[in-house]
């Protein structure tokens, strides 16, 4: 398994939006869906409940030879939106 790296953005990302690591962590080696996004890049999401709400938990990773990295993370109650059926 290859390392994984934050990127400067998604670290200060992660602290902005009140994403606790744990999930971030969880997601990012446990995801429900991988989705291919834009530019090569993936979205590693899974639905997450906090504070009553479902969110969908995204964490967007460029796949290197040398490592994984996550370019950024975020949540989103318009699951629908990014969500795909299998």
């Amino acid at each position: 398994m290859k390392p994984v790296r934050f990127s400067d953005h998604a670290r200060v990302e992660i602290v902005r939006r009140g994403i606790p690591y744990e999930v971030v962590e969880r997601v990012l080696n446990n995801p429900e869906q991988v989705v291919p996004e834009h530019g090569g890049l993936a979205a590693r999401q899974s639905r997450v409940e906090s504070d009553g709400k479902q969110y969908l938990v995204r964490v967007v990773v460029a796949e290197r030879p040398d490592a994984t990295v996550v370019v950024t993370v975020y949540r989103t109650s318009r699951i629908g939106k990014y969500w795909r059926s299998e």
